[in-house]
């Protein structure tokens, strides 16, 4: 796992909860992607591969190149006081590095805000990928899962900012969903958060009348699924319009 910034060389601690997190994030890589990450000293932006490692950055080389020029430069300097009798003059002490143990708890902050995490529960493979692939295109960190419990679980520690559900995922009614009773009873705090997708052969797509019904922000028919990536187009940036700033007053109070 990467201990210092590429950019700046800075320390990156990480306490237990968020070092979990991230390894939660770097497992879900799909081959070829990259998870990015933000200095919480320099603020410069740094893509990790799946072993937790960044590769290619530009930041990383040049920062050598003047250690070797002040050791270049050391034997140079250190005669002239000798020479000349004059009085060593002392260098001023390092900076203090207190702010590297201040802080840290909002690293991790900073990245989940920039990935979003999106959970995915589809019981046909097929779909759940194409699903998956729809979410990602948009900006998601994609998790997909194939038990209730196990999705209950994962919702619990993971903050995940958007869930698809199939109606058809646990092989029963809807009314009779362990996972969808677990979203209904979630507390407002957690829940509102949250952008409760519901797909199902007989809603009626973009339908908010039955979204609200059913304890969901989006409904999508069976048959729309094809055009899941444009529908999420039109009712994400919609839905965080109209419920953003009423978000965003709620957390400034804590609520």
């Amino acid at each position: 796992m990467i201990s210092n910034c590429p950019h700046c060389q800075g320390a990156l601690k990480f306490n237990a909860a968020q070092m979990a997190k991230i390894e939660q994030a770097l497992k879900a890589l799909k081959p070829g992607k990259r998870l990015p990450l933000k200095c919480p000293h320099c603020k410069q932006p740094m893509q990790l591969d799946a072993s937790g490692q960044v590769e290619g950055s530009a930041g990383v080389a040049p920062k050598k190149a003047p250690a070797k020029a002040e050791q270049k430069a050391t034997p140079q300097a250190a005669p002239k006081p000798a020479e000349s009798g004059e009085q060593v003059v002392k260098p001023p002490p390092p900076p203090p590095l207190d702010f590297l143990e201040e802080n840290q708890g909002g690293i991790m902050d900073d990245h989940v805000r920039d990935v979003p995490m999106a959970l995915v529960l589809h019981e046909d493979d097929g779909f759940r990928h194409q699903l998956a692939a729809a979410m990602e295109a948009l900006g998601y960190q994609v998790m997909t899962l194939t038990s209730a419990q196990e999705a209950i679980d994962q919702v619990g520690s993971v903050s995940f900012a958007s869930i698809v559900y199939h109606v058809s995922f646990e092989g029963g009614a809807l009314h009779d969903s362990i996972f969808h009773n677990f979203m209904r009873d979630m507390p407002m705090s957690k829940r509102r958060m949250i952008f409760y997708i519901l797909i199902g052969p007989d809603f009626t797509t973009l339908y908010d009348i039955e979204a609200l019904a059913n304890s969901a922000n989006l409904v999508v028919a069976d048959k729309d699924v094809k055009n899941f990536q444009l529908i999420l187009h039109k009712s994400i940036p919609y839905y965080e319009q109209l419920f953003g700033p009423f978000l965003e007053e709620l957390s400034s109070y804590g609520k």
